[in-house]
């Protein structure tokens, strides 16, 4: 599966959305995201797993614990796809738009 395909799919999950949404504000530790959660810690470390596998999320160990971040360089791998598709979608709309104003013509 495409990295892409990847992201997007760990980004379907309401669950992830809220953590990766929390990561975003400031990096935080697995108890800190339990705290603002409605799952258990397990479930917590289960979603960061899915995360990093999909290199959305990275760990910084420190002392017993991991600190977790947005990862820069899985985030801009995903932005650059969206722009692509971006890109398209206002080619085609810029190509509908001067098509109508021709026809109005």
């Amino acid at each position: 599966m495409a990295k892409d395909s990847v992201q997007l799919a760990a980004l379907g999950n309401s669950t992830r959305r809220r953590i990766f949404a929390l990561l975003g504000a400031r990096p935080r530790t697995v108890v800190e995201l339990t705290r603002e959660l409605t799952v258990s810690q397990s479930a917590v470390s289960q979603h960061l797993k899915v995360l990093r596998e999909s290199h959305l999320v990275r760990a910084e160990p420190k002392g017993a614990s991991n600190i977790y971040h947005i990862d820069p360089a899985g985030l801009s791998q995903m932005r650059a796809w969206l722009d692509r598709f971006w890109s398209s979608t206002l080619a085609a709309y810029k190509v509908a738009v001067e098509k109508s104003v021709e026809d109005q013509k």
